[in-house]
């Protein structure tokens, strides 16, 4: 089957696309749009941002998501409509966000110019991450020449645009939806059974939902992989629920889908996601994919870990669920058996004595990789410390438990010298390596000063600047 996908009212066709063809080399070397540009390939500087809508699951309206174009593989825009930067203009007339832009001065050397405007384009017409702040929302979109002030004046004065998606929504209800391409080189199931029967015929493929890290192994690394099985349109896969003991959501969840929920579980999760990536990214990274790749300074695992996740697996021969830190067994090693794949994390809902602190520690506070990322939950019973459980990520070849902390907090009462004692066990519990992100002396510091900033918080001091500034 052809890969189909709608762009400006009009079906394109593209019957050999391979599975890690990216859109943007497509935009601008097949199709010759080239105002989407290439700046980082990496799904970094949102210079390639688009737009990418799909009908909403009463299949009645569309719901619009800005994406980097640079780690969208072809294959993930089946069944989709797509918007670049030329698509906002009407003939010779600007869209009155580009207009905007033009007149206030937005714009210097203008590279990055076309990915502010779909970005800003998105929030005006209530795509994905609308209700954020303009500054979240550009968070993934950089800038070397304006220093943002003329771009947040724009996007203060064009904050709404209508869109008319009636005729789009009746093409997509129309459009074919294939399930992968005549060579075998892909395949997009539409149900989790697919994807099982898909995986157990090909135990060898790579599962790809979002494609913010594998879209890096193909633009950075120049991998070639084969066969492809891509999830992200798995319905089963992208719930999410909400109960009085917690929140499960399906692997395919979007961060940016899940971020609502994950700060309704506790308002440290919710910051912790907001800064995960830029919106884009947000808009692409599914919660399963960061698990299932075992990053060691994937964001989502450390605090997962902390809060006693669950994970379930599943396969043709049924399903197995583990708690989140066992699936991680070494570094690129983790236990999912040929054929598995993820179906479901589940996080209990912490006590409401809990005391729950979650920090990401980077060297750009906004859409960066952690250096460490630490996470606590420590149930109370009175003044005193019944269980503990500490995890970070970046202090070794997987996220991983503190054990020796834990151990240290257990059974102690929760005050100054408990909290001196367990920052020297943590010392113990991990040997970091040294890297571009932060040496290893850094890290061992630094996870014990999260741990001293529990504590502060704790005792209702501002412990980062925006919370004496929020103070």
């Amino acid at each position: 089957m052809a890969v189909r996908f709608i762009l400006d009212g009009a079906i394109v066709d593209l019957p050999d696309a391979g599975p890690t063809d990216t859109l943007l080399d497509h935009l601008r070397y097949r199709m010759r749009r080239t105002g989407t540009k290439e700046g980082c390939a990496e799904g970094d500087c949102g210079a390639c941002t688009v737009l990418v809508g799909e009908l909403t699951p009463a299949r009645d309206a569309m719901q619009w998501r800005a994406v980097n174009a640079c780690i969208l593989f072809l294959p993930m825009l089946d069944g989709k409509a797509l918007l670049t930067v030329e698509s906002l203009a009407d003939g010779r007339a600007l869209n009155p966000l580009q207009a905007c832009m033009a007149a206030n001065g937005s714009s210097q050397c203008g590279f990055c110019t076309p990915g502010f405007v779909m970005s800003l384009y998105g929030r005006a017409i209530g795509a994905a991450g609308h209700a954020l702040p303009v500054a979240d929302v550009i968070a993934g979109n950089l800038c070397r020449c304006t220093g943002y002030g003329p771009i947040l004046s724009a996007a203060a004065e064009v904050t709404a645009l209508a869109r008319d998606d009636a005729a789009l929504v009746a093409m997509l209800r129309d459009l074919a939806l294939g399930d992968g391409d005549a060579a075998g080189r892909w395949f997009v199931p539409r149900t989790a059974d697919a994807l099982a029967t898909v995986l157990a015929e090909h135990p060898e493929a790579r599962i790809v939902a979002g494609a913010t890290d594998v879209g890096l192994w193909v633009t950075k690394g120049l991998r070639t992989i084969a066969p492809v099985v891509f999830v992200g349109d798995i319905a089963a896969l992208r719930g999410i629920e909400e109960t009085a003991d917690g929140l499960t959501l399906g692997a395919a969840v979007r961060y940016a889908e899940a971020h609502a929920a994950f700060a309704r579980l506790h308002p440290d999760l919710g910051e912790l996601v907001r800064r995960l990536g830029g919106l884009q990214v947000r808009n692409a990274g599914t919660v399963g994919g960061n698990i299932a790749n075992g990053s060691p300074i994937g964001d989502g695992p450390p605090a997962f870990i902390a809060l006693g996740a669950t994970l379930t697996l599943r396969s043709v021969d049924g399903r197995r669920t583990m708690p989140l830190e066992d699936y991680f067994l070494d570094y690129g090693r983790q236990d999912r058996r040929a054929g598995e794949f993820v179906e479901a994390l589940h996080l209990p809902r912490p006590a409401p004595d809990a005391i729950v602190h979650i920090a990401k520690l980077s060297r750009r506070f906004d859409s960066d990789i952690s250096a460490v990322c630490g996470a606590f939950r420590l149930t109370m019973a009175g003044e005193r410390i019944v269980d503990a459980r500490v995890a970070f990520g970046g202090m070794a070849a997987t996220p991983r438990r503190a054990a020796g902390c834990e151990a240290a907090l257990t059974g102690a009462r929760f005050d100054r010298d408990t909290i001196a004692r367990a920052v020297e066990a943590l010392r113990a519990d991990f040997t970091p390596l040294t890297d571009v992100r932060g040496s290893a002396a850094y890290r061992v510091e630094a996870a014990g000063n999260l741990l001293w900033r529990l504590w502060h918080r704790r005792q209702g001091e501002a412990v980062s600047v925006l919370e004496a500034i929020d103070g």
